[in-house]
């Protein structure tokens, strides 16, 4: 992701919320796998790539108070502040690349829509990975969703990395236990199929290091 923050500021000048090939008007899966973790509504979730989605508006009005999104592209933020208007006070907003974030917080959930197949470089896909788990509370739920070995090479005139359940179970193996993995087809604005894989870990909480 060289220039990254260049990258996809441009992105967000040229291309309105919905003409973006990840739009989803409301994110279903994602809203359906962060209830199914039955946790409280005041539980700490971070959207890692949030940018400009819906989830944060869909989260905050099912009660959730402690949100957090965290974008590389001020623009995509400033669209969502925007939107929700009085209600973004209430939301923290990080405008920050994945690779360089570091916070003293730590989450019950973390979420990821389409971010995770950007970091194509080994290096940082294991960095990520143990920033997760730095930022992750014990017990708390990683749910990440990317392209399958099925999707796109490219996205957003991008190079992208593709995953399989077997891969992210790689990925996740040190410190998480594994919940579930499927496949799911995303149609762009454009009405283009694109397959995502679905990936739920949990945290393990391990004796003894608390």
């Amino acid at each position: 992701m060289h220039d990254a923050k260049e990258h996809w500021e441009d992105v967000w000048t040229k291309k309105k919320s919905n003409e973006v090939s990840w739009y989803q008007q409301y994110p279903k899966t994602s809203i359906d796998l962060i209830l199914s973790t039955n946790l409280s509504k005041d539980s700490k979730i971070i959207d890692v790539g949030g940018g400009d989605s819906n989830l944060v508006d869909k989260l905050f009005d099912l009660g959730f108070k402690n949100i957090t999104v965290l974008d590389i592209s001020a623009k995509a933020l400033e669209r969502s502040k925007k939107r929700l208007g009085p209600k973004a006070t209430a939301i923290n907003w990080i405008d920050c690349d994945i690779r360089e974030f570091d916070s003293e917080k730590k989450y019950d959930v973390w979420h990821d829509r389409a971010l995770l197949h950007f970091l194509t470089d080994e290096q940082d896909m294991q960095k990520y990975v143990e920033m997760i788990k730095k930022h992750v509370n014990d017990e708390g739920y990683v749910i990440i969703s990317s392209f399958s070995t099925r999707g796109p090479m490219m996205c957003s005139g991008l190079d992208t990395r593709q995953h399989s359940e077997e891969s992210m179970k790689k990925l996740f193996s040190n410190g998480f236990e594994h919940i579930k993995s499927f496949e799911e087809e995303h149609v762009t604005p454009h009405g283009i199929g694109q397959i995502f894989t679905w990936n739920v870990f949990r945290k393990k909480w391990i004796t003894g290091l608390k």
